[in-house]
């Protein structure tokens, strides 16, 4: 039976943390990308912002992380929050490789990285920076295959960022989504920023067709209240928009779940909270 906790993590303490094998902490998080021209201790500064973003991945050590909205010069501070055990796939969605990436990081410790490609959500993904569905940015998609060095199981991941403008973007990107999903014949984990709530179309398009379920829903344990998962620098909200999502095949078992609301002497380290879920391949207790 699943059973609620109405808490989030003290300061300094994490939501969930590092795990033990064959358990995998999963966490979908966008940092909000740097901008520029902001006047010195803004809330929304990279500055005032990345030595947050390290402390909290320091406190989490997810096995897997899926980062959204992030520039090159941003990712000096989430390598310094996972350590030197953490490796990053993925490149920027423009036509020449660089600009806004959706990195994935895994331990090196948990994983072993068997494939990876980075696909543009466009009628040709192979084409960096296409775009094809009224989408006016390149929207993207980093596809990894990983072995358990534990239990040799293989899993694919997927992390991703949704267009925020055009609902025919998103559509057809959760169906681009869910097709690789179930064509791999692996047990699949979809992460990201979907820019929509849920519920809503593109929800139910990846998991109302049986093949991904939703591990806030269907976590043994809920670690935190369903706060929305873009505050925007604001209190934390009970009950609005959910819009950061971490989906797992039916092949996973999703023992806990949370949406992390920590802040640092009142400072959000990002607009978004991460989402975060332990999951483990095939049936699991429900502790």
């Amino acid at each position: 039976m699943r059973t609620f906790e109405a808490r989030g993590p003290a300061v300094g303490t994490p939501l969930i943390g590092s795990v033990a094998a064959p358990e995998h902490h999963v966490m979908t998080f966008n940092i909000r990308r740097s901008m520029l021209h902001l006047l010195p201790g803004n809330k929304d500064s990279w500055a005032v912002r990345a030595p947050l973003v390290t402390r909290l991945l320091s406190d989490e050590q997810p096995t897997l992380l899926g980062v959204q909205e992030a520039l090159p010069s941003q990712l000096d501070a989430v390598r310094a929050g996972l350590g030197a055990s953490y490796a990053g796939i993925g490149k920027g969605r423009n036509p020449d490789g660089n600009g806004e990436q959706c990195p994935l990081f895994y331990d090196q410790r948990r994983l072993t990285l068997l494939s990876w490609e980075q696909l543009a959500l466009s009628n040709t993904p192979m084409v960096p920076g296409s775009t094809s569905w009224g989408n006016r940015i390149p929207r993207i998609a980093v596809s990894a295959v990983f072995s358990d060095l534990t239990t040799g199981q293989e899993f694919g991941v997927i992390n991703t960022h949704l267009d925020h403008l055009s609902r025919r973007s998103r559509l057809y990107s959760a169906d681009t989504l869910r097709h690789l999903v179930r064509d791999s014949q692996l047990p699949g984990i979809v992460m990201g920023d979907f820019n929509i709530d849920a519920p809503s179309g593109p929800y139910d398009i990846l998991t109302g067709s049986g093949v991904l379920k939703d591990t806030w829903t269907s976590a043994h344990r809920q670690l935190t209240e369903q706060w929305g998962t873009f505050p925007h620098y604001r209190k934390p909200q009970r009950g609005t928009k959910r819009i950061d999502w971490i989906l797992a095949s039916s092949g996973f078992t999703v023992l806990r779940a949370g949406i992390n609301v920590t802040r640092y002497g009142g400072a959000w380290p990002s607009d978004h909270a991460p989402v975060q879920a332990v999951l483990m391949l095939g049936a699991g207790s429900s502790a």
